[in-house]
Protein backbone atom coordinates (compact mmCIF):
# COMPACT_ATOMS: atom_id res chain seq x y z
CA UNK A 1 0.00 0.00 0.00
CA UNK A 2 2.59 2.33 1.04
CA UNK A 3 4.42 1.55 -2.29
CA UNK A 4 1.39 2.31 -4.64
CA UNK A 5 1.52 5.81 -2.56
CA UNK A 6 4.75 6.60 -3.80
CA UNK A 7 4.13 5.48 -7.45
CA UNK A 8 1.21 7.63 -6.76
CA UNK A 9 3.58 10.33 -5.76
CA UNK A 10 6.37 9.65 -8.23
CA UNK A 11 3.62 10.31 -11.02
CA UNK A 12 2.37 13.40 -9.79
CA UNK A 13 6.30 14.87 -9.30
CA UNK A 14 6.60 13.56 -13.20
CA UNK A 15 3.53 15.58 -14.31
CA UNK A 16 4.38 18.73 -12.91
CA UNK A 17 8.08 18.62 -14.43
CA UNK A 18 5.86 18.14 -17.75
CA UNK A 19 3.75 21.27 -17.23
CA UNK A 20 6.88 23.22 -16.09
CA UNK A 21 8.65 22.21 -19.31
CA UNK A 22 5.16 22.97 -21.15
CA UNK A 23 4.96 26.64 -19.38
CA UNK A 24 8.75 27.63 -20.06
CA UNK A 25 8.03 26.60 -24.38
CA UNK A 26 5.14 28.90 -23.97
CA UNK A 27 1.91 26.93 -22.79
CA UNK A 28 -0.04 28.97 -20.98
CA UNK A 29 -3.44 26.79 -20.53
CA UNK A 30 -4.92 28.07 -24.06
CA UNK A 31 -8.81 28.93 -23.69
CA UNK A 32 -9.37 29.71 -27.88
CA UNK A 33 -9.82 26.46 -29.09
CA UNK A 34 -13.88 25.87 -30.24
CA UNK A 35 -15.94 22.96 -30.35
CA UNK A 36 -18.65 22.69 -33.47
CA UNK A 37 -20.70 19.03 -31.60
CA UNK A 38 -20.03 16.84 -28.98
CA UNK A 39 -19.40 13.04 -28.94
CA UNK A 40 -23.05 12.49 -27.56
CA UNK A 41 -23.91 14.00 -30.79
CA UNK A 42 -21.62 12.33 -33.13
CA UNK A 43 -22.81 8.64 -31.84
CA UNK A 44 -26.24 9.33 -32.50
CA UNK A 45 -25.99 10.92 -35.54
CA UNK A 46 -23.17 9.02 -37.15
CA UNK A 47 -23.45 5.46 -35.42
CA UNK A 48 -25.72 3.63 -38.22
CA UNK A 49 -24.04 5.30 -41.42
CA UNK A 50 -21.41 2.83 -43.31
CA UNK A 51 -17.92 3.58 -43.63
CA UNK A 52 -18.85 4.27 -47.63
CA UNK A 53 -21.45 6.97 -45.84
CA UNK A 54 -18.92 8.40 -43.74
CA UNK A 55 -16.31 8.95 -46.38
CA UNK A 56 -18.45 11.10 -48.21
CA UNK A 57 -20.01 12.66 -45.58
CA UNK A 58 -15.97 14.56 -45.14
CA UNK A 59 -17.26 16.64 -42.47
CA UNK A 60 -14.58 18.78 -40.24
CA UNK A 61 -14.93 17.76 -36.61
CA UNK A 62 -14.31 20.32 -33.67
CA UNK A 63 -13.84 18.09 -30.55
CA UNK A 64 -12.77 18.17 -26.98
CA UNK A 65 -12.63 16.03 -24.56
CA UNK A 66 -10.07 14.09 -21.70
CA UNK A 67 -8.14 11.32 -22.55
CA UNK A 68 -8.99 8.41 -20.90
CA UNK A 69 -7.29 5.36 -22.92
CA UNK A 70 -3.90 5.44 -24.65
CA UNK A 71 -2.61 2.84 -27.20
CA UNK A 72 0.29 3.92 -29.21
CA UNK A 73 1.71 1.67 -31.79
CA UNK A 74 4.96 3.42 -33.32
CA UNK A 75 4.05 6.22 -35.44
CA UNK A 76 0.21 6.06 -34.93
CA UNK A 77 -1.72 6.32 -31.88
CA UNK A 78 -5.82 5.39 -30.97
CA UNK A 79 -6.94 7.41 -28.06
CA UNK A 80 -10.19 7.40 -26.03
CA UNK A 81 -11.37 11.14 -25.16
CA UNK A 82 -14.63 11.33 -22.70
CA UNK A 83 -16.52 14.17 -22.51
CA UNK A 84 -19.64 14.81 -20.50
CA UNK A 85 -20.67 11.41 -20.36
CA UNK A 86 -19.92 9.43 -23.71
CA UNK A 87 -16.45 8.90 -25.12
CA UNK A 88 -14.93 8.16 -28.80
CA UNK A 89 -11.66 7.07 -30.33
CA UNK A 90 -9.64 9.56 -31.97
CA UNK A 91 -6.72 8.00 -34.38
CA UNK A 92 -3.96 10.23 -34.30
CA UNK A 93 -0.92 9.63 -36.93
CA UNK A 94 2.55 11.11 -37.15
CA UNK A 95 1.61 11.73 -40.81
CA UNK A 96 -1.07 13.92 -40.01
CA UNK A 97 0.16 16.30 -36.99
CA UNK A 98 3.97 16.44 -38.62
CA UNK A 99 6.48 13.99 -36.77
CA UNK A 100 7.55 17.36 -34.88
CA UNK A 101 4.53 17.78 -33.08
CA UNK A 102 3.92 13.83 -33.19
CA UNK A 103 7.13 13.03 -31.21
CA UNK A 104 7.75 15.98 -29.17
CA UNK A 105 4.81 17.57 -27.92
CA UNK A 106 1.66 14.43 -28.55
CA UNK A 107 3.75 11.06 -27.09
CA UNK A 108 4.46 13.16 -23.88
CA UNK A 109 0.23 14.19 -23.08
CA UNK A 110 -0.99 11.46 -20.41
CA UNK A 111 -4.63 10.17 -19.41
CA UNK A 112 -6.71 12.91 -17.56
CA UNK A 113 -5.15 15.28 -19.99
CA UNK A 114 -8.06 17.57 -21.70
CA UNK A 115 -7.50 18.31 -25.55
CA UNK A 116 -8.82 19.44 -28.23
CA UNK A 117 -9.16 17.64 -31.96
CA UNK A 118 -9.50 18.68 -35.27
CA UNK A 119 -10.31 15.72 -38.20
CA UNK A 120 -12.96 13.55 -40.27
CA UNK A 121 -15.37 11.05 -38.46
CA UNK A 122 -14.73 7.48 -40.18
CA UNK A 123 -15.24 3.78 -38.87
CA UNK A 124 -12.40 0.82 -38.52
CA UNK A 125 -12.56 -1.94 -39.59
CA UNK A 126 -14.08 -3.47 -36.57
CA UNK A 127 -16.81 -0.89 -37.08
CA UNK A 128 -15.97 1.55 -34.62
CA UNK A 129 -17.06 5.06 -35.13
CA UNK A 130 -13.59 6.93 -34.73
CA UNK A 131 -12.38 10.52 -35.62
CA UNK A 132 -9.18 11.02 -38.13
CA UNK A 133 -7.18 13.48 -36.66
CA UNK A 134 -5.69 16.05 -38.79
CA UNK A 135 -4.64 18.66 -35.63
CA UNK A 136 -4.22 18.15 -31.64
CA UNK A 137 -3.92 20.46 -28.97
CA UNK A 138 -2.84 20.28 -25.44
CA UNK A 139 -5.60 22.79 -23.35
CA UNK A 140 -5.42 21.70 -19.88
CA UNK A 141 -2.84 19.00 -18.20
CA UNK A 142 -3.52 16.27 -15.62
CA UNK A 143 -0.99 16.27 -12.85
CA UNK A 144 -3.00 13.76 -10.90
CA UNK A 145 -3.39 10.08 -12.05
CA UNK A 146 -7.58 9.65 -12.70
CA UNK A 147 -8.80 6.24 -10.82
CA UNK A 148 -8.66 3.17 -12.95
CA UNK A 149 -12.06 3.53 -15.12
CA UNK A 150 -12.05 -0.44 -15.24
CA UNK A 151 -12.25 -0.53 -11.57
CA UNK A 152 -13.84 2.88 -11.27
CA UNK A 153 -14.57 4.80 -7.79
CA UNK A 154 -15.94 2.62 -5.60
CA UNK A 155 -15.31 3.77 -2.11
CA UNK A 156 -18.47 5.62 -1.29
CA UNK A 157 -16.55 8.07 0.97
CA UNK A 158 -14.49 9.40 -1.81
CA UNK A 159 -16.94 9.62 -3.97
CA UNK A 160 -19.00 11.89 -1.69
CA UNK A 161 -15.97 13.79 -0.91
CA UNK A 162 -14.65 13.90 -4.22
CA UNK A 163 -17.49 13.99 -6.33
CA UNK A 164 -15.58 15.87 -9.50
CA UNK A 165 -13.82 12.46 -9.60
CA UNK A 166 -17.00 10.17 -9.22
CA UNK A 167 -18.55 12.18 -11.80
CA UNK A 168 -15.37 11.30 -14.06
CA UNK A 169 -15.09 7.71 -13.60
CA UNK A 170 -18.30 6.66 -12.94
CA UNK A 171 -20.78 7.89 -15.97
CA UNK A 172 -23.88 5.90 -14.76
CA UNK A 173 -23.77 8.82 -11.56
CA UNK A 174 -23.24 11.67 -14.15
CA UNK A 175 -26.75 10.56 -15.60
CA UNK A 176 -28.62 10.73 -12.63
CA UNK A 177 -27.46 13.77 -12.29
CA UNK A 178 -28.20 14.66 -15.41
CA UNK A 179 -31.98 13.39 -14.70
CA UNK A 180 -32.20 15.03 -11.71
CA UNK A 181 -31.67 18.52 -13.80
CA UNK A 182 -34.63 17.28 -16.14
CA UNK A 183 -36.94 16.14 -13.45
CA UNK A 184 -36.81 20.15 -12.15
CA UNK A 185 -37.48 21.08 -15.57
CA UNK A 186 -40.39 18.74 -16.28
CA UNK A 187 -41.57 19.74 -12.27
CA UNK A 188 -41.49 23.87 -13.81
CA UNK A 189 -43.27 22.62 -17.01
CA UNK A 190 -45.80 21.20 -15.17
CA UNK A 191 -46.11 24.34 -12.65
CA UNK A 192 -46.19 26.47 -15.79
CA UNK A 193 -48.90 24.80 -17.58
CA UNK A 194 -51.18 24.85 -14.13
CA UNK A 195 -50.74 28.42 -14.66
CA UNK A 196 -48.73 28.67 -11.02
CA UNK A 197 -46.26 31.61 -10.26
CA UNK A 198 -42.82 30.88 -8.80
CA UNK A 199 -41.91 32.97 -6.19
CA UNK A 200 -38.85 33.43 -4.01
CA UNK A 201 -38.61 33.90 -0.30
CA UNK A 202 -35.89 34.58 2.37
CA UNK A 203 -33.68 31.96 3.20
CA UNK A 204 -32.39 33.61 6.67
CA UNK A 205 -35.01 34.52 8.47
CA UNK A 206 -35.64 36.42 11.80
CA UNK A 207 -37.51 33.53 13.41
CA UNK A 208 -37.57 29.88 11.85
CA UNK A 209 -41.45 29.41 11.24
CA UNK A 210 -42.94 26.92 8.97
CA UNK A 211 -41.63 23.28 10.34
CA UNK A 212 -40.56 22.55 14.48
CA UNK A 213 -36.84 21.16 13.29
CA UNK A 214 -33.94 22.90 15.05
CA UNK A 215 -32.33 25.42 12.69
CA UNK A 216 -29.05 26.73 11.71
CA UNK A 217 -28.03 30.05 13.43
CA UNK A 218 -26.05 32.74 12.14
CA UNK A 219 -25.63 36.73 13.07
CA UNK A 220 -26.16 39.84 10.65
CA UNK A 221 -23.17 42.18 11.92
CA UNK A 222 -25.09 44.96 10.54
CA UNK A 223 -28.26 44.92 11.55
CA UNK A 224 -26.86 42.72 15.39
CA UNK A 225 -28.94 40.31 15.24
CA UNK A 226 -28.97 36.59 15.45
CA UNK A 227 -30.99 34.81 12.24
CA UNK A 228 -31.86 31.21 11.38
CA UNK A 229 -31.54 29.61 7.73
CA UNK A 230 -34.96 28.91 7.07
CA UNK A 231 -36.08 25.21 8.06
CA UNK A 232 -38.84 25.55 5.61
CA UNK A 233 -40.19 28.87 3.44
CA UNK A 234 -43.86 28.39 4.48
CA UNK A 235 -44.98 31.31 6.74
CA UNK A 236 -43.49 33.57 3.94
CA UNK A 237 -45.56 31.93 1.24
CA UNK A 238 -48.63 32.00 2.63
CA UNK A 239 -48.22 35.77 3.53
CA UNK A 240 -48.65 36.01 -0.80
CA UNK A 241 -51.15 33.68 -0.50
CA UNK A 242 -52.98 36.40 1.72
CA UNK A 243 -51.52 39.15 -0.80
CA UNK A 244 -53.65 38.00 -3.48
CA UNK A 245 -51.80 35.68 -5.35
CA UNK A 246 -53.66 32.35 -5.78
CA UNK A 247 -51.23 30.00 -7.26
CA UNK A 248 -47.90 29.96 -6.35
CA UNK A 249 -44.44 27.75 -5.88
CA UNK A 250 -41.07 27.87 -4.96
CA UNK A 251 -38.41 25.18 -5.29
CA UNK A 252 -35.86 26.04 -2.43
CA UNK A 253 -32.79 25.14 -0.43
CA UNK A 254 -34.03 24.72 3.31
CA UNK A 255 -31.45 24.06 6.60
CA UNK A 256 -32.48 21.35 9.45
CA UNK A 257 -30.22 21.55 12.00
CA UNK A 258 -30.39 17.22 12.59
CA UNK A 259 -29.16 14.08 11.85
CA UNK A 260 -27.77 12.70 8.82
CA UNK A 261 -29.14 9.49 7.27
CA UNK A 262 -29.72 7.46 3.88
CA UNK A 263 -32.80 9.98 3.20
CA UNK A 264 -32.12 13.30 5.25
CA UNK A 265 -29.25 15.69 4.82
CA UNK A 266 -29.12 19.04 6.72
CA UNK A 267 -29.22 20.99 3.19
CA UNK A 268 -32.16 20.14 0.70
CA UNK A 269 -34.23 20.63 -1.93
CA UNK A 270 -37.93 21.25 -0.99
CA UNK A 271 -40.65 22.26 -3.33
CA UNK A 272 -43.69 23.96 -1.49
CA UNK A 273 -46.82 25.25 -3.70
CA UNK A 274 -50.54 27.01 -2.25
CA UNK A 275 -53.49 27.09 -3.55
CA UNK A 276 -56.07 29.27 -2.32
CA UNK A 277 -59.43 28.01 -2.80
CA UNK A 278 -58.48 24.58 -2.67
CA UNK A 279 -58.47 21.76 0.13
CA UNK A 280 -55.83 18.53 0.80
CA UNK A 281 -58.01 16.16 -1.42
CA UNK A 282 -57.28 18.65 -4.34
CA UNK A 283 -53.27 18.62 -3.39
CA UNK A 284 -53.32 14.85 -3.37
CA UNK A 285 -54.89 14.72 -7.13
CA UNK A 286 -52.38 17.44 -7.90
CA UNK A 287 -49.23 15.42 -6.66
CA UNK A 288 -51.01 12.13 -8.46
CA UNK A 289 -51.06 14.19 -11.87
CA UNK A 290 -47.54 15.94 -11.16
CA UNK A 291 -45.40 12.95 -10.58
CA UNK A 292 -47.38 10.82 -13.60
CA UNK A 293 -46.79 13.46 -15.63
CA UNK A 294 -42.91 13.83 -14.74
CA UNK A 295 -42.30 10.02 -15.12
CA UNK A 296 -43.90 10.06 -18.72
CA UNK A 297 -41.84 12.83 -19.88
CA UNK A 298 -38.71 11.59 -18.25
CA UNK A 299 -39.01 7.85 -19.51
CA UNK A 300 -41.73 7.87 -21.51
CA UNK A 301 -43.90 5.21 -19.37
CA UNK A 302 -45.81 5.63 -16.05
CA UNK A 303 -43.61 2.19 -14.59
CA UNK A 304 -40.20 2.95 -13.03
CA UNK A 305 -37.77 0.40 -11.17
CA UNK A 306 -37.46 1.00 -7.50
CA UNK A 307 -34.72 -1.27 -6.18
CA UNK A 308 -36.47 -5.04 -6.88
CA UNK A 309 -40.26 -3.17 -7.07
CA UNK A 310 -41.65 -1.94 -10.79
CA UNK A 311 -43.57 0.97 -9.24
CA UNK A 312 -46.88 1.92 -11.51
CA UNK A 313 -47.96 5.07 -11.16
CA UNK A 314 -50.90 4.77 -13.77
CA UNK A 315 -52.34 2.73 -10.72
CA UNK A 316 -54.45 4.67 -8.39
CA UNK A 317 -52.41 5.44 -5.56
CA UNK A 318 -53.36 3.39 -2.36
CA UNK A 319 -54.85 5.66 0.43
CA UNK A 320 -55.30 4.76 4.49
CA UNK A 321 -55.61 6.28 7.64
CA UNK A 322 -52.95 6.07 10.21
CA UNK A 323 -54.79 3.76 12.22
CA UNK A 324 -55.84 1.59 9.30
CA UNK A 325 -52.10 1.81 7.80
CA UNK A 326 -50.67 0.32 11.02
CA UNK A 327 -53.52 -2.54 11.05
CA UNK A 328 -53.20 -3.51 7.45
CA UNK A 329 -49.72 -4.16 7.89
CA UNK A 330 -49.03 -5.25 11.10
CA UNK A 331 -51.43 -8.23 11.62
CA UNK A 332 -50.28 -8.36 15.67
CA UNK A 333 -51.70 -4.74 16.39
CA UNK A 334 -55.32 -5.12 16.95
CA UNK A 335 -57.79 -2.59 16.57
CA UNK A 336 -58.84 -2.25 20.35
CA UNK A 337 -54.63 -1.43 21.01
CA UNK A 338 -55.06 1.57 19.62
CA UNK A 339 -58.00 2.60 21.22
CA UNK A 340 -57.08 2.32 25.01
CA UNK A 341 -53.80 4.55 26.86
CA UNK A 342 -52.20 1.65 28.11
CA UNK A 343 -52.53 -0.75 25.37
CA UNK A 344 -51.34 1.45 23.05
CA UNK A 345 -48.30 2.42 25.27
CA UNK A 346 -47.83 -1.33 25.83
CA UNK A 347 -47.91 -1.85 21.96
CA UNK A 348 -44.83 1.45 21.82
CA UNK A 349 -42.92 -0.47 24.41
CA UNK A 350 -42.65 -3.75 22.04
CA UNK A 351 -41.45 -1.77 19.73
CA UNK A 352 -38.60 0.00 21.92
CA UNK A 353 -40.89 3.22 21.39
CA UNK A 354 -39.90 5.60 24.47
CA UNK A 355 -43.01 6.59 25.65
CA UNK A 356 -43.41 10.55 27.45
CA UNK A 357 -46.20 11.20 29.89
CA UNK A 358 -47.95 13.82 28.41
CA UNK A 359 -48.39 11.77 25.12
CA UNK A 360 -51.57 11.13 23.87
CA UNK A 361 -53.10 8.13 22.12
CA UNK A 362 -52.72 10.07 19.06
CA UNK A 363 -48.98 10.92 19.27
CA UNK A 364 -48.32 7.55 20.50
CA UNK A 365 -49.80 6.20 17.25
CA UNK A 366 -47.84 8.47 15.27
CA UNK A 367 -44.34 6.79 16.71
CA UNK A 368 -45.85 3.50 16.13
CA UNK A 369 -46.69 4.60 12.73
CA UNK A 370 -43.00 5.59 11.98
CA UNK A 371 -41.89 2.94 13.46
CA UNK A 372 -43.35 0.04 12.16
CA UNK A 373 -45.48 1.13 8.79
CA UNK A 374 -43.72 3.61 7.13
CA UNK A 375 -40.70 1.10 5.41
CA UNK A 376 -43.43 -1.21 4.13
CA UNK A 377 -45.28 1.57 1.98
CA UNK A 378 -43.18 0.85 -0.66
CA UNK A 379 -46.09 1.79 -3.50
CA UNK A 380 -47.17 5.58 -3.73
CA UNK A 381 -49.88 5.57 -0.87
CA UNK A 382 -51.47 8.82 0.80
CA UNK A 383 -52.09 8.58 4.68
CA UNK A 384 -54.33 10.53 6.18
CA UNK A 385 -55.93 11.68 9.60
CA UNK A 386 -52.89 12.87 11.21
CA UNK A 387 -53.05 14.22 14.57
CA UNK A 388 -54.14 18.07 14.93
CA UNK A 389 -50.87 18.23 18.36
CA UNK A 390 -48.68 17.31 15.19
CA UNK A 391 -50.01 19.89 12.89
CA UNK A 392 -49.83 23.13 13.95
CA UNK A 393 -50.59 24.34 10.94
CA UNK A 394 -53.52 22.53 9.61
CA UNK A 395 -57.15 22.53 9.75
CA UNK A 396 -58.98 20.75 12.17
CA UNK A 397 -61.31 17.76 10.76
CA UNK A 398 -64.77 18.75 11.08
CA UNK A 399 -65.87 15.53 12.16
CA UNK A 400 -63.22 14.59 14.36
CA UNK A 401 -61.08 17.09 16.07
CA UNK A 402 -58.35 15.55 17.52
CA UNK A 403 -57.34 15.25 13.87
CA UNK A 404 -56.15 17.14 10.92
CA UNK A 405 -57.11 17.38 7.14
CA UNK A 406 -53.66 16.60 6.19
CA UNK A 407 -51.99 13.55 4.41
CA UNK A 408 -48.79 12.37 3.18
CA UNK A 409 -47.18 10.69 0.48
CA UNK A 410 -44.91 7.19 0.34
CA UNK A 411 -43.25 5.94 -2.07
CA UNK A 412 -41.02 3.13 -1.67
CA UNK A 413 -41.27 3.21 2.27
CA UNK A 414 -39.85 6.94 2.44
CA UNK A 415 -42.10 10.19 2.73
CA UNK A 416 -42.03 12.22 -0.20
CA UNK A 417 -44.77 15.01 0.33
CA UNK A 418 -47.24 16.44 3.18
CA UNK A 419 -50.01 18.46 2.87
CA UNK A 420 -53.16 19.95 4.40
CA UNK A 421 -55.86 21.97 4.38
CA UNK A 422 -54.31 25.24 5.80
CA UNK A 423 -55.24 26.98 9.05
CA UNK A 424 -57.05 30.47 8.14
CA UNK A 425 -58.29 31.40 11.76
CA UNK A 426 -55.97 34.05 13.08
CA UNK A 427 -57.20 33.79 16.20
CA UNK A 428 -56.34 29.47 16.26
CA UNK A 429 -53.54 29.76 14.95
CA UNK A 430 -52.25 32.26 17.63
CA UNK A 431 -53.23 30.05 20.24
CA UNK A 432 -50.94 27.04 18.73
CA UNK A 433 -47.96 29.03 18.23
CA UNK A 434 -48.33 29.61 21.61
CA UNK A 435 -49.09 26.07 22.92
CA UNK A 436 -45.91 24.59 20.47
CA UNK A 437 -43.58 27.26 21.83
CA UNK A 438 -44.64 25.92 25.51
CA UNK A 439 -43.64 22.24 24.21
CA UNK A 440 -40.65 22.84 22.43
CA UNK A 441 -37.31 22.25 24.84
CA UNK A 442 -35.65 25.38 25.61
CA UNK A 443 -32.68 23.87 24.30
CA UNK A 444 -34.10 24.42 21.00
CA UNK A 445 -35.61 27.55 21.48
CA UNK A 446 -34.57 29.64 24.58
CA UNK A 447 -36.64 33.24 23.28
CA UNK A 448 -39.64 31.30 22.61
CA UNK A 449 -40.47 33.23 19.77
CA UNK A 450 -43.24 33.02 17.35
CA UNK A 451 -43.69 34.92 13.90
CA UNK A 452 -46.20 37.47 15.06
CA UNK A 453 -46.08 39.35 11.55
CA UNK A 454 -47.36 36.08 10.36
CA UNK A 455 -50.41 36.44 12.55
CA UNK A 456 -50.91 40.17 11.87
CA UNK A 457 -50.90 38.81 8.36
CA UNK A 458 -53.76 36.24 9.11
CA UNK A 459 -55.82 39.28 10.53
CA UNK A 460 -56.11 40.69 7.35
CA UNK A 461 -57.95 37.95 5.84
CA UNK A 462 -56.52 34.36 4.70
CA UNK A 463 -58.90 33.05 1.97
CA UNK A 464 -59.86 28.78 2.23
CA UNK A 465 -56.08 27.52 1.05
CA UNK A 466 -54.33 23.83 0.39
CA UNK A 467 -50.63 23.77 1.03
CA UNK A 468 -48.26 21.45 -0.16
CA UNK A 469 -44.23 20.53 0.27
CA UNK A 470 -42.00 18.00 -1.75
CA UNK A 471 -38.81 16.58 -0.74
CA UNK A 472 -37.21 16.91 -4.80
CA UNK A 473 -34.68 15.06 -3.33
CA UNK A 474 -36.13 12.25 -2.36
CA UNK A 475 -38.50 12.41 -5.20
CA UNK A 476 -35.43 12.22 -7.54
CA UNK A 477 -34.34 9.37 -5.51
CA UNK A 478 -37.34 7.02 -6.05
CA UNK A 479 -37.02 8.61 -9.64
CA UNK A 480 -33.45 7.46 -10.36
CA UNK A 481 -33.87 4.35 -8.47
CA UNK A 482 -31.46 5.82 -5.80
CA UNK A 483 -31.59 4.23 -2.12
CA UNK A 484 -29.39 7.26 -0.11
CA UNK A 485 -30.41 10.72 -0.74
CA UNK A 486 -26.78 11.64 -0.98
CA UNK A 487 -26.48 9.97 -4.90
CA UNK A 488 -28.36 12.32 -5.40
CA UNK A 489 -27.14 15.28 -4.13
CA UNK A 490 -23.71 16.38 -5.62
CA UNK A 491 -22.12 17.74 -2.73
CA UNK A 492 -24.06 15.84 0.55
CA UNK A 493 -23.11 17.13 4.14
CA UNK A 494 -20.42 15.32 5.36
CA UNK A 495 -18.04 14.56 8.58
CA UNK A 496 -15.52 16.54 8.16
CA UNK A 497 -12.05 14.61 7.77
CA UNK A 498 -9.46 14.28 10.68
Amino acid sequence: MLLKKKNLHDEYEIRKKKLVNLVNKGFDFPNHFKVNTNIQNINKKYDHYSRQELLKENKLIYLSGRIIKQRIMGKATFIIIQDMIEEIQIYVTEKKITPKIYQEEFKKWDIGDIIGVIGTIFKTHTGELSIYCTKIYLLSKSLRPLPSKFHGLLNQEIRYRKRYLDLLVNKNVTRTFITRSKILIQIRNYMDEKNFVEVETPIMQNIPGGASAKPFVTYHNSLNIKMYLRVSPELYLKRLIIGGLTKIYEISKNFRNEGISYKHNPEFTMMELYIAYANYEDLMNLITDLIKYITKKIYYTYQIKYKKRIIDFNQPFDVFTMKNAILHYNKNIKTNDLLNIQKIKNIAILYNIKVQKKWTIEKIMTKIFEMTTEEKLINPTFITEYPIEISPLAKKNKINKNYADRFELFIGGIEIANGFSELNNPEEQKMRFIKQNQEISSTLNKEKKYDQEYITAMEYGMPPTAGLGIGIDRLIMILTNQSNIRDVILFPTLRPKK
